[in-house]
């Protein structure tokens, strides 16, 4: 009865186009933004920030743009590790080369540095597409690991092919806490998810959704698949370029290039499936789902008091973790975002479904 939207009557196209029309929704995000800015700040452990809540909002940011290029655009891409790996090291190159280069303006040119990069391997996918173009976006993976492992100029002559940033100022005032860190990843990913959800709602979103739902119909009506496809292979490389230099910079702090190795592109694309193509609200549950579900896979042994390896417990949970995917992707394909979907409108209808 609490989700019922009636007596809600838009009399305007302002109104009517909002991000959240409904009411209950605009209380319910306003309620978890409260809740995410001030009471997790204040009530949260330290271990907390560093296992989960740090990893789970930049992973939540990499998500949201490989699924502008994946679910809206339709665009399958492998290669995505490798546009965070170029965010990060693109961004480090600019705040170790220069002298007082700000924090904010270094992620942002790391991301720029990956839409170059992404664009360059767009390309391909004006005349290919499917599993070809998948195979071609891998490329990037294998080009970017070699030349993260073999051009010195891009560890800025690191001896030992690793690199890393340290005391992180935004405005003269120090990122070195977990409270910081967390603050500072919460306020990118609340202005790129309000970008991207505007953005997807446009022109421009219309364009990648017919682009992904019929390209030769799209380009009959007028949409140059040209732009609509090198838009979204920009937009998505640098949405994960920003998220590469913030999973270098503020999560991992000193890297190599295996923290951006394939298994990063495949957790992305994980992610976009398991929390549902085409959604926004999609990137944050899947990346709750494979950040969270393996750390309580492996604490539950030890919450039951159940005697068992280590090495069999790490087993156990890559078992169970697949079976869940392969549940998920049965039961429901359209992923999370379509189960929250539909309870939301069981909500409508409750207690008299019709």
């Amino acid at each position: 009865m609490l989700y019922r939207e009636n007596g809600q009557f838009k009399t305007s196209y302002r109104a009517d186009q909002a991000v959240f029309p409904i009411a209950q929704d605009r209380v319910a995000i306003a309620v978890l933004l409260v809740l995410a800015a001030v009471v997790v700040p204040l009530a949260a452990p330290e271990y907390l920030f560093r296992a989960i809540l740090i990893p789970f909002l930049i992973l939540s940011l990499a998500a949201l743009g490989l699924n502008i290029l994946v679910g809206y655009c339709g665009q399958i891409s492998l290669g995505t590790g490798a546009f965070m790996a170029v965010g990060a090291y693109v961004a480090y190159n600019f705040q170790a080369r220069i002298d007082g280069m700000p924090l904010i303006a270094s992620l942002l040119l790391g991301g720029l540095g990956a839409t170059v990069v992404g664009v360059l391997f767009g390309i391909p996918s004006l005349r290919i597409k499917g599993l070809y173009l998948a195979v071609a976006t891998l490329a990037a993976q294998f080009f970017v690991d070699w030349a993260a492992l073999r051009l010195k100029w891009v560890t800025n002559d690191s001896p030992s092919g690793s690199v890393g940033v340290a005391q992180l100022q935004l405005l003269g005032m120090p990122i070195e806490s977990p409270v910081a860190k967390y603050l500072f990843c919460l306020g990118f990913v609340l202005v790129f998810a309000l970008l991207a959800k505007n953005l997807v709602r446009g022109a421009v979103g219309r364009e990648w959704m017919a682009i992904r739902d019929m390209d030769v119909a799209a380009a009959v009506i007028g949409i140059r698949p040209v732009y609509a496809k090198l838009s979204a292979f920009a937009v998505s490389s640098f949405i994960v370029g920003v998220a590469g230099a913030l999973w270098g910079f503020i999560h991992l702090g000193t890297w190599e290039p295996a923290a951006f190795n394939i298994d990063r592109s495949f957790q992305l694309l994980f992610m976009v499936i398991i929390g549902g193509l085409g959604s926004i609200m999609g990137a944050f549950f899947g990346a709750a789902f494979i950040v969270v579900l393996p750390i309580v896979l492996d604490s539950l042994p030890y919450w039951f008091g159940i005697p068992i390896d280590t090495a069999l417990a790490s087993h156990l949970t890559y078992m169970i973790f697949g079976a869940l995917i392969v549940f998920f992707l049965i039961v429901e394909p359209h992923g999370l975002a379509r189960l929250w979907s539909i309870g939301k409108e069981k909500l409508r209808l409750w207690p008299f479904p019709h």
